[in-house]
Formats: structure tokens, C-alpha cells, sequence
């Protein structure tokens, strides 16, 4: 099952600007620091001055509704959810920043992805899911509900981006067996591993209601 995520896919399948976009950035600002240090820059002055700088006025469309934010070029998504938006929007957490644990997992155009490494400005225009957008405290999704019943979280912290890859998971599959689930966690990482337990919480969520597409 391939996913924003994926770093295996073919090139041809794969639709990540946001990250390709990201590691030129920070190729160029590496460049720009090795000029610093008397290195030779892998990329020419020329290139270095086409970089835009200063904010940008940006809108984007996070959980059907369109918020309005101000970011710099390089600001990330996760960055602009957490900070720039007003109200700030944290469930999506910040943890490695590399795009290796999943805490930060969100769905763009319903595939999961890891805001960490998407720029905000290339998130323009695309439909933005975070773990608020799922359900709220006084009215849990059938996975959040059943995270809770199955004791599928322990520190909390991976529980967020868990629940969104399940959901983008139940939302194309809403009957998975356990391999499917297990595969669709497996760019998310538990520190406490509860994974048993969020597996069980997945299928249970599966039998008890379907998943609405959206």
C-alpha cells in the first residue's frame, strides 16, 4: 500500500513536491552555509538569490475550511498547523522532524503524509486532514473510541498520527485484516509499544461501524 510516506514507490507514482521541494531547500541553505566556511557551495550565488524570502500570505483548506496564514517560504506544514494557524492546530506533533516517526502524520487529498517534510506553500490547494478534523472529545470517531476502549495508548504522544493513518486506512479499506493494519502503521513508531493493542483497536473500530469517506 503506497502513501505520501513511501519512500520505496517508483518516482512515477510518487507525488511528494512538498519534500522534494523541502530537501532542495535545505540543499541550498547548505550551500549557502558551507560558502560561510570558506567550502565551496554546491549551489551558485545565482541560485541561492532566486530563493524567495520575507512571509507570504497563504490559505489553506485544513479539515474542510479554509484558514488563512502568513509563513515563510520555508515554513513546513507541521510548523504552519501548530503556530502560524489561529487557533492553533497540535495534534499533529513534533517529534523527529524527519520524517521517521509518523507523529506528525496527516492526510493530504486523503493520503497520509508527514507534515514535517510538506512546506506549507505547497500545501495550497490540497485538502488537508489532521486528527482534529476526525472527531472531537465529546464526539469520538468509532477508531478514536475504540483506542480508548482497547487501552490502545499509553504516553499519548504517537497517539494522534496513529489514528490518522488508521483512518486514511479504514477510509479506502473498512474491512482490513491485521496485515493490512500492520502495514498501514508502519510509518508510525510507539515508543511505549502499544502496537498490539492499536492493531486490536483498528479492527474493532472496523467491525463496530464503517469508516465515512472523506
Amino acid at each position: 500500500m503506497h502513501d505520501e510516506r513511501d519512500g520505496d514507490a517508483p518516482p512515477s507514482e510518487t507525488t511528494e513536491p512538498g519534500r522534494r521541494s523541502f530537501l532542495k531547500g535545505l540543499g541550498f541553505a547548505g550551500a549557502a552555509g558551507s560558502s560561510l566556511l570558506g567550502q565551496k557551495p554546491e549551489a551558485d550565488a545565482a541560485e541561492v538569490a532566486k530563493l524567495p524570502s520575507g512571509h507570504v500570505d497563504i490559505t489553506l483548506t485544513v479539515n474542510g475550511k479554509p484558514r488563512k496564514a502568513q509563513v515563510e517560504p520555508r515554513t513546513t506544514l507541521l510548523d504552519a498547523l501548530r503556530i502560524r494557524l489561529e487557533p492553533n492546530l497540535t495534534g499533529a506533533k513534533l517529534v523527529c522532524g524527519e520524517g521517521t516517526c509518523g507523529a506528525c502524520t496527516v492526510m493530504l487529498d486523503g493520503k497520509t503524509a508527514y507534515a514535517c517534510l510538506v512546506l506549507a506553500v505547497d500545501a495550497v490547494g490540497r485538502q488537508i486532514t489532521t486528527v482534529e478534523g476526525l472527531g472531537t472529545p465529546d464526539a469520538l470517531s468509532p477508531l478514536q473510541a475504540a483506542f480508548v476502549e482497547k487501552d490502545g495508548l499509553m504516553c499519548g504522544f504517537c497517539t494522534p498520527g496513529f489514528v490518522t493513518s488508521l483512518t486514511a486506512l479504514l477510509r479506502k479499506n473498512p474491512s482490513p485484516n491485521e496485515q493490512q493494519v500492520r502495514e498501514a502503521c508502519h510509518g508510525n513508531f510507539c515508543r511505549c509499544g502499544t502496537y498490539p493493542r492499536i492493531f486490536e483497536a483498528a479492527l474493532a473500530a472496523a467491525k463496530t461501524a464503517p469508516v465515512k469517506k472523506g
